[in-house]
C-alpha cells in the first residue's frame, strides 16, 4: 500500500516503513531553486561511521537503478559514483549551511 503523495514531486514512502510503527525518515534531499536542499534527522547514530555505511548502501541502491546487466557493469557504475564522491569531497561545489 502506498501513501498519496502530498506533493506530486515527492517520492512514495516504502511499504516496509508504512508497516513498521517504529520506522523514521532520516534523510530528505530536494533540488529547489537550482540548489540541493537537505533535511537530516540528527541523533540517529552515535558513531558517524554509521552514516558512511548508510551512504555505501545508498550507492548500491543507486547502482540498481541503472539496471546493470553484469557484475562488470555494476562495478563500472559504482566506480563512477565513487569518482564523483571523491571529486566533491576533494573540491566541494557547494558548502552546506545550517538552517
Amino acid at each position: 500500500m502506498r501513501t498519496n503523495m502530498a506533493h506530486n514531486n515527492q517520492l512514495d514512502v516504502p511499504d516496509a516503513a508504512l508497516r513498521d510503527s517504529k520506522s523514521l525518515e532520516i534523510l530528505r534531499i530536494w533540488i529547489a531553486e537550482g540548489r540541493q536542499h537537505v533535511s537530516l534527522r540528527i541523533g540517529v547514530w552515535d558513531d558517524p561511521a554509521a552514516w558512511g555505511l548508510m551512504l555505501a548502501d545508498l550507492m548500491r541502491h543507486i547502482v540498481n537503478t541503472y539496471k546493470p546487466g553484469t557484475a562488470s557493469d555494476r562495478e563500472r557504475i559504482l566506480e563512477r559514483i565513487r569518482l564523483g564522491l571523491a571529486a566533491e569531497l576533494e573540491s566541494p561545489t557547494d558548502e552546506p549551511t545550517e538552517q
